[in-house]
């Protein structure tokens, strides 16, 4: 499935899942202490959906927040 926006382009982006132990300072307890870091994938929220294009109807992968905006045109 692709991933990116007909529209604006956006695409998936690189972040990093934190895993944290520990009892937070304001709760009693030492503060959390971080334990593992690993790479993860954040994904746009991307819909396929029948937009109007020069005309002419075409099934797209398009972002919600294009949607909202009213940037296409849906068929």
């Amino acid at each position: 499935m692709l991933k990116d926006c007909f529209i604006c382009g956006k695409g998936p982006m690189v972040g990093n899942k934190i895993v944290r132990r520990g009892m937070a300072k304001k709760k009693g307890g030492a503060g959390r202490k971080v334990i593992g870091i690993s790479k993860r994938l954040f994904l746009p929220n991307v819909q396929r959906i029948n937009i109007i294009l020069d005309g002419t109807k075409t099934k797209a992968y398009v972002c919600t927040k294009c949607i909202k905006a009213g940037k296409v045109q849906k068929a």
